[in-house]
């Protein structure tokens, strides 16, 4: 008889019903992408984690000491329909072992509590799922002190999985992301202003197995790129690490200032998006992409009637997926919470809607197309050409490389006081006075500071406070603020 060994963990992942169902060189092929994924994924945590492919499943063999951010990246990729912790153990060729085994494992947890037993076999045995189900059932009642066997609303569920002689007893069950592998359903670009919309929305596709580029227009300046960069690289980093996709950033300062000198004002909204769109098709087609991506919410804003939206999408002649047209703001923002990127949200500036005077809400395709010739496009096709383009996983080094507010590294010598702006609880201690303000209450709670002081802005990857730092410079005039960033 052989163990699941005491410093390893065994997963096994059930995979998303809709792989399931498909001919059988589509699941080859999307089982074989979900392996290959998880491999890329996993052994940048510990090289020695095991990963076994079969036909309806995967195996995960992990050490225990990376157990939490193995489990965790599992239930953060896609094409996972159910995470099932498994004790393995080997020679259980007989109902007298396993209702042993399983009695053994079991029994204590069972006091005055009803149970069901469920198990599933695999191979060539002498007994049925049924009288293995049975015999364990009867086992366990008899030794132990269970109230009684309930099929349907059981206190306690055990569940096991028999495959020849090996048994998977089941210890914990989590629902997975669901969805396709990513890489299984082609490459999307989506425009990325970082707010709540487009990072969900960036979500679902990555969800569904879809290869999801950026593309960011800047209106903001340097504060405004850092921020969509933290948020896609938090996306990147939790939900699609897997493949390598582009960050572009498209310069459109020169483009807002063509559309005041061309644009009435009711239809300067509509014009930014149509823009927008033109400009992302450039991109999808330099990097051969079929389709774009928006977080646009069917009546949310003015330029996102039906009728506006049609005229958006006049300009390009891509496939426009948006995933949120039916979704309420209120679900948008539950979801944003449960990846984890509301508070990211939260602190983006919005630069969309200051160009949007009285904006019309049906506009009008004549009209639209009489404005439009009065743009010079020449201002559009420089700012595509001088589009700058970088890996996400890069985008640590390019933000450091940028250096925009001053970076102390080292606290001799100067009267500081230091903010931790993690959104965990920890706060950092350092020789200078240290206090805890969280990134998402850094606009409010800093203005309440004392002014003739000199604060750094501390966070683990000096992202968000060289984000939040260039924000207070920016629109509050604080020259008294910098970025610690030890040695």
């Amino acid at each position: 008889m052989q163990n699941t060994p005491s410093n390893t963990q065994k997963f096994i992942l059930k995979l998303f019903p809709e792989i399931m169902i498909k001919g059988s060189s589509a699941k080859r092929q999307m089982v074989g992408q979900l392996y290959s994924n998880l491999m890329s994924i996993l052994e940048h945590i510990d090289t020695t984690i095991t990963v076994k492919k079969f036909s309806d499943k995967i195996e995960v063999v992990s050490p225990v000491e990376v157990l939490p951010e193995v489990r965790q990246r599992l239930l953060d990729t896609s094409g996972i329909e159910q995470i099932l912790e498994v004790l393995q153990v080997d020679g259980m060729d007989t109902l007298e072992k396993i209702k042993e085994k399983i009695g053994e494992l079991t029994i204590d947890s069972l006091e005055g509590k009803t149970f069901v037993v469920r198990a599933k076999r695999t191979g060539t045995h002498t007994f049925s799922s049924i009288e293995l189900e049975r015999t364990v059932g009867g086992y366990l009642l008899a030794h132990s002190n269970a109230t009684k066997v309930d099929l349907k609303n059981p206190d306690v569920r055990i569940s096991m999985e028999l495959i020849e002689s090996q048994l998977n007893f089941i210890t914990t069950k989590y629902k997975g992301l669901s969805g396709f592998p990513i890489g299984t359903q082609g490459d999307i670009l989506s425009l990325m202003s970082g707010g709540f919309d487009s990072t969900v929305a960036s979500y679902l596709t990555m969800k569904r197995g879809i290869k999801t580029h950026f593309v960011f227009f800047n209106l903001g300046g340097m504060a405004h790129e850092i921020g969509v960069k933290q948020v896609a690289l938090y996306l990147w980093s939790k939900f699609g690490s897997s493949h390598k996709v582009k960050f572009i950033t498209v310069d459109f300062q020169d483009v807002v200032e063509e559309i005041f000198r061309s644009t009435p004002p009711t239809y300067m909204g509509v014009t930014l998006k149509r823009l927008m769109l033109m400009a992302s098709e450039k991109v999808a087609d330099e990097l051969e992409i079929d389709a774009l991506l928006t977080g646009e919410s069917v009546a949310q804003v003015s330029s996102q009637t039906l009728r506006n939206l049609a005229i958006i999408d006049e300009v390009s002649n891509k496939l426009i997926l948006r995933p949120l047209s039916t979704m309420n703001k209120p679900e948008i923002i539950d979801i944003a919470n449960n990846i984890g990127t509301r508070h990211f949200a939260e602190s983006m500036p919005e630069y969309c809607g200051v160009i949007s005077q009285n904006p019309i809400i049906h506009g009008s395709f004549k009209r639209m197309q009489k404005v439009a010739k009065q743009f010079n496009y020449d201002v559009l096709d420089s700012a595509v050409t001088d589009a700058k383009h970088i890996y996400v996983h890069d985008i640590i080094d390019d933000v450091t490389s940028l250096e925009a507010v001053e970076v102390v590294q080292d606290l001799k010598g100067g009267e500081y006081v230091v903010i931790d702006i993690r959104p965990e609880d920890e706060c950092i201690q350092t020789e200078c006075e240290n206090i805890k303000i969280p990134f998402h209450k850094l606009k409010t709670e800093f203005a309440k500071l004392p002014k003739d002081k000199e604060y750094l802005l501390y966070c683990e990857k000096g992202i968000m406070s060289q984000l939040h730092a260039q924000y207070l410079k920016d629109a509050h005039n604080c020259e008294n603020i910098r970025v610690y960033r030890p040695n």
